[in-house]
């Protein structure tokens, strides 16, 4: 992995060390909004039943078993994938 600093990234570093930089108005609140989107993230707070066919249920246990995760877990990332437009369709 190469570490070197561009120019800029160096002269920011460097302005940084000397003290020179100041956080933008409002910045303390938008680090504790992603503070705690970090939080919630993986929190699982509601139960969801659904029905899906025998089929569909033996693929998710197989395709979960390869994945070494329980079904349940798989199945959580798909909805979160989707959800967050995140879950790509092979064509």
């Amino acid at each position: 992995m190469n570490h070197e600093m561009s120019a800029e990234e160096r002269e920011i570093l460097d302005r940084f060390e000397r003290g020179e930089l100041r956080s933008a108005p409002g910045a303390e609140r938008e680090v504790e909004i992603a503070r705690q989107a970090a939080r919630n993230t993986f929190n699982k707070t509601k139960r969801v039943n659904l029905r899906v066919t025998e089929r569909d249920f033996n693929l998710a246990h197989i395709r979960a078993r390869e994945e070494g995760m329980p079904y349940q877990t798989l199945l959580s990332s798909v909805i979160h994938k989707y959800l967050s437009g995140r879950l790509i369709e092979r064509r």
